[in-house]
C-alpha cells in the first residue's frame, strides 16, 4: 500500500514506532520514499497536502496493552484525538489522525473483546 505524504520519512518514522517496526535500511531524512517492508506500506512525498477525509484508514487493534495504554501511547508519539467512541462500559473504539491528518481507528485489544463480549 501507498501513503502519499507532504515528508515521506517523517512520516514513514511515526507509523514505524506505531506499529514497532523498522523503517528501511537505506532510509533517511529528506527521501521522497520511505519503506516499512514488514507492514507494506510505501510512504511518498506528494507536492498537495491533505484535503479530505480518508477514503481508506487503519483499525488498530493493540496486542500487549489495553486500548486506552494504546491510546496514550499515540497521543505521546504525535497522533491527535479527532472523536472518542468509547462507551463507560469498556466498547468503543477511538479516532485518531497521524501528524499529517490521516484518519486511524484503535480498537479494543482481543483481551478487552473477550471480557466485554464481541
Amino acid at each position: 500500500m501507498t501513503i502519499d505524504s507532504r515528508d515521506a520519512y517523517a512520516l514513514a518514522s511515526f507509523w514505524s514506532q506505531v506499529l514497532d517496526l523498522p523503517l528501511g535500511e537505506d532510509d533517511k531524512p529528506g527521501d521522497p520514499e520511505a519503506l516499512i517492508e514488514a507492514a507494506g506500506l510505501l510512504f511518498q512525498t506528494v507536492p498537495e497536502p491533505k484535503s479530505t477525509k480518508n477514503r481508506l484508514h487503519f483499525d488498530l487493534q493493540p496486542q500487549d496493552r489495553t486500548r486506552d495504554e494504546e491510546v496514550t501511547r499515540l497521543l505521546t508519539l504525535g497522533a491527535t484525538l479527532i472523536a472518542d467512541h468509547r462507551h463507560p462500559d469498556g466498547t468503543g473504539w477511538a479516532v485518531l489522525a497521524d501528524p499529517e491528518g490521516n484518519e486511524f481507528c484503535v480498537e479494543r485489544s482481543k483481551e478487552e473483546r473477550a471480557r466485554t463480549g464481541g
